[in-house]
C-alpha cells in the first residue's frame, strides 16, 4: 500500500522559511519522479515541484528560485525547501506521486 505522509507545514511571516517532509512507503521510491502540489483556499490544485529519480529538479515559475525540492531515497523522503515565502504561498500542500497523495501540511501566511 502505498503511503505518503507529509509534515513541517505552520504558519510562517512573509519572508520566512519552511522546510516540508514528506515520508514516503509501500512502492520503490528511488525510482520514481515524485512532486508536490498545493491547494489555495477555494482553488484546484497547482502543480509546485517534481524531481526525477536522478534528482532532477523542475519548478512553477511562481516558486522558481525561492523553492529547492530534493530526496533522500535511502531515507524515502521528499523534501521542499521554501524560501522568501509570499502571502500567495498559503496552502495546503501534498506529496504527490502519480497523483496519489497524503494528506497534506497546511501553510499559512502570518500577516
Amino acid at each position: 500500500e502505498v503511503r505518503l505522509v507529509e509534515s513541517g507545514g505552520g504558519l510562517v511571516q512573509p519572508g520566512g522559511s519552511l522546510r516540508l517532509s514528506c515520508a514516503a512507503s509501500g512502492f520503490t521510491f528511488g525510482s520514481d519522479s515524485m512532486s508536490w502540489v498545493r491547494q489555495a483556499p477555494g482553488k484546484g490544485l497547482d502543480w509546485v515541484s517534481s524531481i526525477g529519480p536522478g534528482g532532477v529538479p523542475s519548478y512553477a515559475n511562481s516558486v522558481k528560485g525561492r523553492f529547492i525540492i530534493s530526496r533522500d531515497n535511502l531515507q524515502k523522503t521528499l523534501y521542499l525547501q521554501m524560501n522568501n515565502l509570499k502571502p500567495e504561498d498559503t496552502a495546503v500542500y501534498y506529496c504527490d506521486r502519480d497523483e496519489q497523495r497524503g494528506q497534506g501540511t497546511q501553510v499559512t501566511d502570518s500577516s
